[in-house]
């Protein structure tokens, strides 16, 4: 413990005999203690963190902006300014709060070339940690235009500006500010750039810039570099001998201006380069996060086309590539870095989500491909052991994606989800203390229930303990969501031919719609009022006596005072 502490001390006193030699009288010693300062901090964050405890950081920024300093000094200024950025988030955290970012922002002004690629140096090491707010970016109005003006000093301008610009574009009103100052026409030339890091930072700033942007998208589709189209770029940049960094951003910005209306659907670049672009990305062989964007960005891409949804389910084994993110890491053993199975094992839960979400974009509109994401691959079983995980999040998105897979589906599909969850799990998620499990359950319970030969037989099966579930959940304190979502399945069961039995020879259940008939909440209004709606059918057997019954309790009187309410959609009803 004496060493360690005699060692801390040596490291102390070290640290404060740099920044002591910043004040030094003799302008030539400063900046020798600058400069041994700028070697001493390299790949050193426990003396970076001590020179910056010892307030290394005013004294460096006061230096930078003395109009008596020589420029070599603000130079190497900017360069250990940007050397302690690169430490830990708390070292970004002090720099800001000594106001280094407009402090840089100011150095641009000068011409000198080196100083200002030191100052932006600086500044993108800063401006793409997590930590430092992107607002600071657009508080002055003159620096956007300013930055864009630079862009064509040097290759190191044009990497730092743009990744500066590719960080801090998170909101609507920062993708306006920088397209009306030119982005588009002062980033596009830099895409054929003979840097890769140049060219490779121009197209992360299209795809922040052209997401959900129809302005910017419908820009783009227009726009020519060297003579060619911009799509073909990016077409280009998509090809298997470039980067798959480069590939998967290129893919994403095609698809962010399909999304956004600019390019067909049906287009090639899109069917033929995008689409099977984002598929291969979602193979095995690619690091977790390629896969992990591949899958999101393929799902975002076909959400809202059934025809590239069936594409996209025959291309590749795209089912069999997604049943096995489940699976992930399949064989511990075979994995020799054990810092990337760390690393993987870690983030394992985002391969699963960037699953759920594709296998939801698979079978949103089309009853086929749904078969195919669910019956081949057996991802059903899977999905019906997320639903029993420890995690409440894993239990939502396995309940949620078995709710979608439901959702109109034939019966086959049905009573293996039936089957495969087990009457047990179900009833078990029914009375989960997640909200969004619970919701999600209702809504796989409400798609199960569907379609008349579907609910007859399911009730016929579960019939008992679906209602005793629904008897207990109308009766329990929960959200209005929740007891909306339950009343439509009664409503479902209501419209089953002898399915609709069960409610009828429950005086309970029926007793229960009654009172949310005259709630004060028009939504459950609305969902009681179907029940009754779908019991008393004219066109169906049994349909007088049913009337009668819900005459003799009172039912007539509550209609007849709902025909008055002031909701049109109820009084309608």
């Amino acid at each position: 413990m004496c060493l360690v502490f005699v060692l801390m001390q040596e490291v102390t006193a070290t640290s404060r005999h740099y920044v002591d030699r910043l004040f030094d009288p003799d302008p030539q010693k400063v900046l020798q203690g600058v400069i041994d300062m700028k070697n001493a901090v390299i790949g050193n964050n426990k003396q970076k963190a001590n020179l910056i405890v010892l307030g290394a950081v005013p004294r460096l920024l006061y230096l930078l902006q003395q109009s008596s300093s020589s420029l070599e000094l603000r130079t190497e200024c900017a360069v250990v300014l940007g050397s302690l950025a690169m430490g830990t988030e708390n070292n970004i955290k002090s720099l800001v709060d000594c106001h280094i970012i407009p402090a840089l922002l100011q150095g641009l002004l000068y011409p000198d070339l080196v100083f200002i690629e030191a100052c932006l140096r600086c500044l993108r090491t800063v401006f793409i940690s997590p930590v430092t707010p992107v607002q600071l970016l657009y508080t002055d109005p003159t620096v956007i235009p300013h930055l864009m003006s630079l862009l064509s000093r040097s290759q190191r301008t044009q990497e730092y500006i743009t990744q500066i610009f590719s960080h801090c574009c998170k909101t609507p009103e920062h993708q306006t500010v920088l397209f009306n100052h030119g982005a588009i026409q002062n980033i596009a030339p830099l895409l054929t750039s003979p840097s890769y890091k140049v060219r490779m930072q121009a197209l992360k700033c299209f795809s922040v810039l052209a997401y959900e942007n129809t302005q910017v998208s419908m820009t783009l589709v227009n726009v020519l570099v060297d003579g060619e189209l911009l799509s073909q770029v990016f077409v280009r940049m998509m090809q298997r001998d470039q980067t798959i960094e480069m590939q998967l951003t290129a893919a994403k910005c095609l698809t962010y201006m399909c999304r956004a209306g600019s390019i067909r659907t049906d287009d090639s670049c899109v069917v033929l380069k995008t689409l099977p672009c984002l598929v291969r990305m979602c193979s095995k062989e690619h690091l977790l996060e390629e896969r992990v964007e591949g899958a999101e960005t393929l799902a975002y891409l076909m959400e809202p086309d059934v025809e590239l949804q069936r594409i996209a389910s025959t291309t590749d084994h795209l089912v069999a590539m997604l049943a096995d993110y489940f699976k992930y890491p399949s064989s511990v053993s075979a994995i020799t870095d054990i810092k990337r199975l760390d690393h993987d094992l870690k983030h394992a839960h985002e391969l699963r989500q960037a699953a759920f979400k594709l296998y939801a974009s698979l079978g949103s509109n089309d009853e086929d491909i749904r078969k195919k994401p669910i019956l081949e691959s057996g991802v059903i079983e899977l999905l019906c052991s997320l639903t029993q995980s420890d995690s409440p999040a894993l239990r939502v998105n396995g309940i949620w994606a078995l709710m979608n897979m439901a959702f109109q589906a034939d019966q086959k599909v049905k009573v293996e989800i039936v089957r495969c969850l087990g009457t047990e799990q179900l009833f078990r998620l029914l009375s989960d203390p997640d909200a969004n499990v619970l919701m999600k359950t209702l809504g796989l319970l409400r798609n199960l229930l569907s379609t008349r030969p579907h609910i007859d037989q399911i009730m016929s099966s579960h019939g008992k303990q679906i209602m005793q579930a629904v008897t207990l959940i109308l009766e329990a304190e929960h959200s209005t969501e929740v007891k909306e979502q339950t009343l439509c399945i009664l409503a479902n069961i209501a419209d089953g031919n002898t399915a609709k039995d069960l409610i009828m020879t429950n005086d309970d259940t029926l007793q229960k719609i009654k009172y949310y008939m005259g709630h004060s909440n028009v939504k459950l209004q609305l969902a009681a009022t179907f029940c009754i709606s779908n019991l008393i059918w004219n066109e169906e057997d049994g349909s007088q006596e049913r009337q009668d019954k819900l005459r003799e309790m009172g039912f007539v009187d509550i209609l007849h005072k709902l025909t008055q309410a002031s909701d049109a959609n109820l009084s309608d009803r």
